[in-house]
């Protein structure tokens, strides 16, 4: 049994090690559009979901590449570095559809529900991971499963406070729809035998 937890625990570990690269570019280019567009005066940031409005529609893509500011972008770096480096190390294919499901579901639910504004960031995302990573563990309990939900939980188990209504300028509306999304998205990646 000992052996056995070993022997995956490094399987993962050697996973994660090819997926490392992956998850840097990823982080890179966010940061290089981020930068481009921070120095431009964040003329793209008009591309944020606005609630209810025709134009708010492309918001529900480009939402998760667009921060406030630096601090904005910052802060969420970590947690998407991690989160997705664990979603992607358990199954590659599955992190894709759930990064594109958990996008679309938690931004049409923004779009639909949230407050008046301008809802822009990763936080909608990394939720989602948070919450998939989570349905991960119950659904498929792997020992790979249960260790990236138990370090998720240990880590970033801050994510749930996030989901109810704090700070007039947090989208806690993006964080709780991309959370339920993220979990939605365990159940149309086995209905789609993913």
């Amino acid at each position: 049994m000992i052996e056995e937890l070993g022997l995956q625990l490094n399987q993962f570990m050697e996973v994660s090690k090819v997926h490392l690269p992956k998850m840097l570019w990823i982080i890179a280019g966010l940061w290089v559009f981020s930068i481009i567009n921070f120095r431009l005066g964040k003329p793209f940031n008009v591309l944020g979901i606005v609630p209810r409005r025709p134009r708010g529609l492309f918001g529900i893509v480009f939402a998760p590449i667009l921060h406030s500011n630096y601090n904005h972008l910052f802060f969420n770096t970590i947690p998407l570095f991690f989160l997705g480096l664990f979603a992607m190390s358990l199954d590659e294919t599955r992190f894709y559809w759930a990064t594109g499901i958990i996008t679309i579901l938690a931004g049409l639910f923004v779009w639909l529900f949230g407050r008046r504004g301008n809802h822009v960031g990763a936080s909608g995302l990394i939720a989602g991971y948070f919450g998939y990573l989570m349905g991960e563990a119950v659904q498929r309990p792997t020992i790979t499963a249960l260790f990236c939900g138990a370090i998720a939980l240990y880590y970033f188990g801050g994510i749930i406070t996030s989901l109810f209504p704090s700070e007039e300028k947090t989208s806690w509306e993006g964080h709780l729809f991309g959370f339920l999304s993220g979990i939605a998205t365990i159940f149309i990646c086995q209905y789609l035998n993913l």
